[in-house]
Formats: structure tokens, sequence, C-alpha cells
């Protein structure tokens, strides 16, 4: 299995170094944060092969990180003779004795372990051609690719071929695979393993007879003597059914599902279809499987069957998935995800074990915004949400997600879990919370693990005789102001509290819709600052 991969200049990756785990990893990522590409260089450096192709032959200036490009090209532009880019792509493997010819320092860390290297790299041979594209003077926009040739070795220093790796790949993206080919292939497979000789010939038989019978149909006839009266030849023109060998029975079963072809289900069933069908013909005989969200157009309950299974059919194997799913990430473990952000990541393993378990509780679609925001505001309310998205947009001109600020309710209890979350992530989070009633007991007490973390900050009001959000904006504005925002004639600031305690969404949204300049309290305003 793969203990680590370490990426150098191959397309949004300049010095990229991922440890994984031997059986789990959920990958998890903005868009352009680096999944599919991750699982694409893993790929090329156990098969040599791109897109199913050899990389030999799908070489492209566009492998290239595009930073290290660019100051290339600016290096060459400026008359400078730099060296050429290279591409590096190391996976460490785990201590095994399968794996032991491949033992040895050949790697970056210079480490006598076991692996295997592939290296994009300028090729000597046409050293007398580059030095005469340097000296010309014309803009050089693009990495000149041709001149670079690929480098697969072991650990060992041994040139490697895919027979000689012990370490089998497979990589499943559902969306490049044809369902009707892979499900008829599944059909026939079930039938060939089932049906004995006999049975076979029988349905053989039968097949070509039902063809047969196409051209003794009456409307058919018609047809044909049509075709023969306009014929360009003097031979008779005839339709009918192939019942050559080469259209046999096996090539032409069209699988169902309720009636229906597999090609005309829903998208979501065809997903799970293919994905299913893709693992029982190879799972078996794969080491390392490879699956890039396989939570597509599938519901809760849908992914929930479908990741019960992929668990069943993978037991054993080192998984990774790409996935941006909220019911995947905590339904296979939120101690195995892996978050990619720039050229980096974080693993999740080190939480807590009890918040670990909470989460694993969740549909995980508050955990995957916390994790993928840029930065978050954890209220314990959807009055609060209401209250900090319209502080924020009085602030800042836009809602705060515009920003990629998210603001999330987590509900007062759950605050250290996220919290937990946020620390191992160095995410930028604040909290905005009530007192209660008891300042130093339910804020500073309560949130004092978190109070030396430069990025967690907790936001709440030290009056104690204001205890919640309500008596808060009851302090900031006056009883005109907010009766005529909510609608309201109330005649005195007690009654209009109580009027909001017990209307807390309402009197939240009317706030959030009104144009009146509501006064909203510091601690809200800290937070969205």
């Amino acid at each position: 299995m793969i203990k680590k991969v370490i990426i150098r200049n191959f397309r949004i990756f300049d010095s990229f170094t991922l440890n994984l785990n031997d059986d789990l990893n959920l990958v998890v990522g903005n868009n352009e944060s680096g999944k599919s590409t991750l699982l694409e260089a893993i790929g090329l450096a156990l098969t040599k092969r791109i897109g199913g192709k050899l990389i030999e032959y799908e070489l492209s200036p566009y492998f290239f990180n595009k930073l290290c490009a660019d100051t290339y090209l600016a290096q060459l532009k400026a008359g400078a003779k730099p060296a050429l880019p290279e591409i590096l792509i190391e996976l460490y493997l785990k201590e095994l004795p399968e794996f032991e010819a491949l033992r040895g320092t050949n790697n970056s860390l210079r480490t006598d372990t076991t692996g295997v290297k592939l290296e994009i790299v300028f090729d000597d041979g046409y050293t007398e051609e580059y030095i005469r594209l340097c000296e010309d003077k014309s803009e050089k926009k693009v990495i000149p690719a041709e001149y670079y040739k690929v480098n697969w070795f072991s650990f060992a220093n041994n040139q490697i071929t895919a027979r000689s790796l012990p370490l089998t790949l497979f990589h499943i993206d559902a969306t490049a695979i044809r369902l009707q080919s892979g499900a008829d292939q599944y059909i026939q497979n079930i039938i060939s393993g089932s049906l004995p000789p006999k049975e076979r010939v029988a349905l053989a038989v039968a097949y070509r007879k039902l063809k047969e019978q196409f051209s003794e149909e009456q409307s058919i006839k018609d047809i044909n003597k049509n075709l023969t009266k306009g014929a360009i030849t003097e031979k008779d023109l005839t339709i009918t059914v192939d019942i050559s060998q080469k259209a046999s029975w096996e090539t032409n079963l069209t699988p169902h599902l309720d009636d229906l072809p597999f090609q005309l289900v829903g998208k979501g069933e065809q997903t799970a279809l293919k994905i299913m069908l893709a693992l029982d013909r190879k799972a078996k005989d794969s080491d390392v499987i490879l699956i890039e969200e396989p939570e597509n157009h599938l519901s809760f309950s849908s992914m929930c069957k479908l990741i019960a299974k992929i668990g069943d059919k993978c037991a054993g194997k080192q998984i990774i998935i790409a996935t941006h799913s909220a019911y995947v990430l905590n339904r296979l473990g939120i101690d195995k995800v892996l978050l990619l952000h720039g050229n980096k990541y974080t693993s999740l393993a080190q939480l807590p074990p009890d918040t670990q378990n909470y989460f694993k509780k969740l549909s995980g679609y508050d955990t995957l915004r916390l994790i993928l925001a840029k930065k978050a505001i954890l209220v314990e309310g959807p009055s609060d949400e209401l209250i900090v998205q319209k502080a924020y947009k009085v602030t800042h001109g836009k809602l705060p997600i515009e920003n990629g600020v998210d603001v999330i309710n987590v509900r007062g209890l759950s605050f250290s879990r996220f919290l937990d979350i946020a620390k191992e992530l160095k995410k930028e989070v604040c909290v905005v919370t009530d007192n209660d009633g008891d300042h130093q007991h339910k804020v500073v007490e309560k949130y004092a693990p978190y109070s030396a973390i430069t990025t967690i900050k907790i936001c709440a009001d030290t009056d104690n005789t204001a205890k919640t959000l309500e008596p808060q904006l009851a302090k900031c504005n006056t009883l005109t102001l907010l009766n005529k925002v909510l609608g309201t004639d109330h005649k005195t600031v007690d009654s209009l509290v109580g009027f909001m305690v017990a209307n807390k969404t309402e009197s939240a949204l009317k706030i959030f819709e009104s144009t009146e300049a509501v006064i909203f309290p510091k601690y809200v305003n800290d937070a969205v600052a």
C-alpha cells in the first residue's frame, strides 16, 4: 500500500507531500483544489498512463505547474538560460516483502525505503536544438514539452514496467464509464457463470428463431416489397435481422431496471450502477482503488447504500476517494479526511475521539461547510444567523457567503466540536454566543481551551442582564425603531423583548429584511468586522 505521495511541479502542485491511511482516504477540497490531480498523479506513477494512454504520447506544456512554468519563461525571455522545469511523482510504499525489490535510496528524501518514482525530464539528446531555441529572441510562451522524456524507476534505481510492479491500481470515474457496455458485460458474466451449456444452447436457438420470425411479419414483407421496387440494383433489397454469429444473443442483451433500459434510468441510479459494476469487475484483483466523486446525482438514502456496498467490495484494499459530499464525509469517517488547500493538506485524524464520534452521527453537511469555508462564523440559532448575516451586509455591502464567509448554525452545545476541527485546520472561526446571564462561566471558562488560538475568536457581551440576542438588540435601538421594524406597538421595552423572545426567528427575519438603520450589538459587529 502507499504510505506517502510526493509531487513536484505537476499541474496545481508545485511542492506537495501527502501521507495516506492504509485503508480509507477521503480527499476533500474546493473546486480546483487538486483532488482529481492527486488521483491522476497516483495513477500516473503506478501505470505510466494518463487518461488511459501512455504518458510519452501525451506530454504537454500544461502538465507543468503554472508558477514553475511562468518563472522559467520569464527568465528565458530576460536572456538567461534557466534549467528546464522537471516533474516528479514519488510513491513511498509500505514495508512489505512483495515490495522489497523496489527498495533503495533513489528518491528525493534519500531514505532507504520501498517505492517508485516517475520523472518527466529534459532529454539530453535535444541539447543542441534547445540551445538554438534559447538563442531565438522571439517570445516563448510555453515549455518545450517535445524535448522531454519520461523515466519510470523503482527506488532501487531499476527501470520498471507495469508487469514488474507488484501493485495494481483501479481508477473509477463514473462520468467516464459507458454504462450500457458495462452493464451488458455484467449480465453476460452472470449468465455465462450460471447457465449450463445445454441451457445456453437453448437460449441461443430461441433467440435465432425470434429473429427469423421478424422477417415473416406481414408488415415487414410489405416493406420489403416496396424496397425491392425502388432498388437501384437488380438484386432484391430487403431488411431483416442479422442472424450471423457476430449478432448472437450475448451481444444484444439489454439490461433493464423496473422495465426501463439502463441508459434511461435516472442519473443517480446510473452513477451507482457504474461504480458497482466497475468494482465487481476489477476490485478483487486491485490493491489501490481510486474513486472520483461517487456522490454525483445521489440522494442521501442512495448514497448510504452505495457507501455500504463500496466498503464491502473494497474490504482489505487501500481506497482513495475524492469527494465534496456532505454525506460521504461523515459516513466513512471524519478521521479519514484529508483536506486539500493550496499545496498543503490537513488530516482530521488528530481530533479528540469523542469529537470524531460526534461528527460521525451527523449527516456531514455542516462539517463540510466549516472545512471548505474561507472563514466561518458559528451561531447558536436561526435568529442569530439572520442577525449576523444582516450585520455583515451592513458592514461589507454584501452577504458573508459572497466573500467566502459561512455563517453556520451549530447550536451552542456543539461549538466546542466545531472548534476542535477549526483548531486542527488553523481555520479562521468566530463564535457568536449568548452569555446566558453568566459571562464568566458560560463564555470565559467554557471557551478557555481555545483562548490561546489566534484563529479562533469568541464574541459575547459581558452584560449579564442582557442574557440573549433580543435584549441586546433592545439595548442598542429605540423602542420606536424596533416597533416600526417589527410592525408592533409595544409600550415598554420589556413587552417588546418578550415578544421578540417568543417570536425569535420571525423577529430576526423582519430585521434582516428591513431597510431601517438597525444598530447591532458590539459583539455581533466584532464578529463581522
